[in-house]
């Protein structure tokens, strides 16, 4: 997609507040555990390379992506660090990901099975074992699966069992019970192994803030390392949580909108009174949703309503007073005080900030500071 360059409308992600949410996490590890950052959807909307080359220098060893493209992302800008894609790859790419030295998610004999012939003789692939423990997504659903499996591993020399891991779905809820479940089963399946490969890994950012007695060697840090709570408003942070992202722009057109006219498609917005009203370059297409009608945006520190709804590319606010054209104006981030943050917008949406962060297309300028 083309970057929209010459418009004023741009996110702005902080790289220091990254590098704190990352420095401060690791400050908590105990001992011998390892941080692999999260660079999967283009770093959250924030920018795969950009942020791991913060999170490189913050301490981060490796890397956790979701698909083979992004793996290869980072290895044709420089990164040697281990990267782990997370989702399942088809195996036709097996030899493509051994030769990039890229590590694969696992979850069936099978996937071993037909990765085996696609692999070269001078190859060798390493693995990570899947385990679904409760979050019924991808990954061996019984110890007996993951002992064929082991076993299949030991006896081919093309693999490297590199890894195992599971993912818990509510380790960011107060109710540990379900948390507690999936512990349960992981250990039932660890129970099965002769000998633990090199990376055991459970942790996302949710686990390893607020259940971090179960990282084991390595956590995969996810949304904190954007200054986002995983947990939304539900759990407070062990420590403070800065946001990374901003969003502003410029009005572009200011106008008295007399009584009775209205704004927008459908006319859903009338004036009840003359009103000044601006128009702003931005637009679903940039990842602003339609839905955020009736929001705000922040002028000179003063919440302004979204009026009519949001078009493609433009939408309009209802303004205090005149404000010259190329004024600021922040939808996401701080102005004078007053804070709209991702979390405002994703309850407005009744979604969660993630959506909105990763929702943000690529149209949009990335402005990178600190």
């Amino acid at each position: 997609m083309t970057i929209g360059i010459h418009r004023p409308t741009q996110l702005v992600i902080d790289q220091a507040a990254i590098y704190h949410n990352i420095a401060a996490e690791k400050a908590r590890l105990k001992p011998g555990v390892e941080l692999f950052q999260v660079v999967k959807a283009n770093g959250y909307g924030h920018g795969i390379t950009q942020v791991a080359r913060t999170a490189e220098k913050a301490g981060a060893t490796g890397f956790c992506v979701a698909i083979l493209d992004e793996a290869l992302t980072l290895r044709e800008a420089g990164f040697m660090q281990p990267i782990l894609v997370l989702g399942i790859t088809e195996p036709q790419y097996a030899d493509v990901m051994a030769a990039h030295h890229i590590s694969a998610t696992v979850g069936s004999i099978d996937w071993l099975k037909t990765a085996t012939n696609a692999l070269s003789a001078d190859h060798q692939l390493a693995v990570h074992l899947a385990l679904d423990t409760g979050m019924g997504r991808i990954g061996f659903q019984h110890p007996a699966e993951l002992r064929a499996a082991v076993q299949y591993l030991d006896d081919q020399a093309q693999f490297n069992f590199e890894g195992i891991f599971t993912h818990f779905a509510k380790a960011d809820a107060a109710d540990t019970a379900y948390f507690e479940q999936q512990i349960d089963r992981w250990k039932a399946f660890m129970a099965v192994l002769p000998k633990r490969p090199k990376y055991v890994h459970v942790s996302n950012s949710a686990t390893s803030l607020w259940h971090a007695a179960c990282n084991g060697n390595m956590i995969r840090y996810g949304v904190a390392a954007y200054g986002l709570n995983p947990s939304g408003t539900e759990l407070t942070a062990p420590f403070t949580l800065q946001p990374a992202m901003s969003l502003t722009t410029k009005m572009v057109y200011v106008k008295q909108l007399p009584k009775g006219y209205s704004v927008s498609y459908g006319a859903t917005y009338t004036a009840q009174q003359d009103e000044w009203v601006a128009t702003l370059p931005i637009g679903y297409a940039d990842g602003y949703e339609r839905r955020l009608q009736g929001f705000h945006v922040l002028v000179n520190g003063e919440f302004c309503e979204i009026i009519g709804r949001i078009c493609m590319d433009q939408l309009m606010i209802r303004l205090p007073q005149k404000y010259p054209v190329g004024t600021t104006v922040t939808l996401v981030g701080e102005d004078h005080g007053q804070v709209i943050s991702l979390q405002d917008i994703a309850d407005y949406c009744g979604t969660i900030h993630y959506e909105i962060a990763c929702g943000f297309t690529q149209r949009l300028k990335r402005t990178y500071i600190n």
